[in-house]
């Protein structure tokens, strides 16, 4: 019988996690900075402060990365490190809105044979009221696992929820970015068919969150009534906003990570709210910023009982090294984190939560070595809490993309845990 097309990679893997895991036995260190390499050229590098850049790397003490502090401390439980870290996770959001009434209201309801689809607004916090789309199959029987689908960061701006949900309206821009990372179908409406009730949210900035009225973008706007040449014209103002933006949250106390889990949080409370959704079982999931998001709120709330990662998980050194400037994004960015903490370790606090993490051997956004070492590290901890089959590294032969093999493996990680 042939081999599958991804076994070279899963060779390469196990003999990498193996130099790794002796290396870390032999020295309770990560190797120096400046001595990674990766097999793909370095996308960008920071030219004659590089050096620099990796000897305060190198000086982060790392102390409540898992690894590290397991054998630091090796009479204490997964259970200790993870109150520590997860203190530090939630001070460096710096976000702490306080809890308001939801105040939930449907805007639209729509139906057709396959799925009920809702418009739906709900509060997140004192000043953000969002709108989203709630989906379920209409005629399964209820109460339903509840799912909140994110969209990713990179992609059209001015389009957020419309990305995986079809509202009956398109534009081209659109039909592009579905083409080339959901294999054309709406994610959101698909995992709604699998038998979930599926909330989809903006994310900050973006679709009808995105800031009119500032630099060029005008304040009346839908972007489905644009050309595509005016599209991309209002884009790119769009964009050249999000690091004034990052700037007002940051003068504002706050951060971009810190203001999506606030609005994710609500989101789950949303789900939890419905009749519908049995709250006991509602999970996530997400591609690229959307996986990021999954990340941290898997780490975050306990109240998510499973989910699937599609697109972003390395190690930080690996990806400084590697392409900072083209997958370190706005919420990336936590002052005070990662000097203490590594990406991993984000889904090493939500063990013994079943999460599976996936990234494609062909994902050129993220280093082949740093995704080996990310999954021996999520591994490890997953062992260390004793549940090590609640962790699952899938690692098939893609792009930066959640098509329909990827959808269908992620509805199966979710069925087994959530029904």
């Amino acid at each position: 019988m042939p081999l599958p097309t991804h076994v070279p990679f899963l060779v390469v893997l196990l003999s990498l996690a193996s130099t790794i895991s002796g290396a870390l036995s032999q020295q309770n260190t990560r190797p120096l900075h400046s001595d990674l390499t990766t097999n793909w050229p370095p996308k960008n590098t920071y030219g004659s402060l590089e050096h620099s850049i990796q000897q305060i790397r190198d000086h982060r003490p790392l102390d409540l990365n898992a690894e590290r502090w397991k054998a630091s401390h090796p009479d204490k439980s997964i259970e200790d490190w993870q109150a520590l870290a997860l203190a530090c996770l939630r001070d460096g959001l710096h976000y702490d809105p306080e809890a308001v009434p939801l105040d939930a209201t449907v805007l639209q309801r729509e139906e057709n044979e396959d799925l009920i689809r809702e418009l739906v607004e709900f509060n997140t916090t004192p000043w953000f009221r969002v709108r989203g789309y709630f989906l379920m199959p209409r005629d399964a029987k209820k109460p339903l696992p509840g799912l909140l689908v994110l969209h990713a960061w990179g992609g059209p701006m001015l389009f957020g929820k419309e990305r995986i949900v079809n509202t009956g309206r398109d534009h081209p821009v659109l039909q592009q970015h579905r083409d080339k990372y959901y294999d054309g179908t709406y994610l959101a409406e698909e995992m709604a068919k699998a038998g979930y009730a599926v909330l989809t949210i903006d994310n900050y900035h973006f679709g009808e969150r995105c800031p009119r009225g500032v630099g060029g973008v005008p304040k009346e706007l839908d972007p489905f009534d644009l050309s595509e040449a005016e599209y991309q014209e209002i884009e790119h103002k769009a964009r050249e906003l999000v690091y004034l933006g990052v700037r007002q949250l940051n003068w504002a106390g706050t951060t971009w990570a810190g203001v999506n889990y606030g609005d994710d949080r609500a989101s789950i409370s949303y789900l939890q709210s419905r009749s519908e959704v049995d709250p006991d079982r509602v999970g996530c999931t997400g591609l690229s910023g959307g996986a990021w998001r999954t990340n941290m709120l898997v780490a975050l709330d306990e109240r998510i009982k499973a989910a699937v990662s599609v697109g972003w998980m390395t190690t930080g050194d690996y990806q400084q090294v590697y392409n900072v400037r083209g997958a370190v994004r706005t919420f990336n960015l936590l002052p005070g984190i990662w000097n203490r903490m590594d990406i991993p370790d984000l889904i090493a606090l939500a063990a013994p939560t079943p999460v599976m993490v996936v990234v494609g051997t062909k994902d050129t956004m993220v280093p082949t070595e740093g995704v080996i070492e990310a999954n021996r590290q999520m591994q490890s901890a997953y062992t260390w809490a004793g549940h090590p089959n609640h962790f699952r590294a899938y690692n098939p032969p893609k792009i930066h993309c959640y098509d329909r093999e990827i959808r269908e493996e992620a509805i199966r990680w979710l069925d087994k845990h959530l029904n």
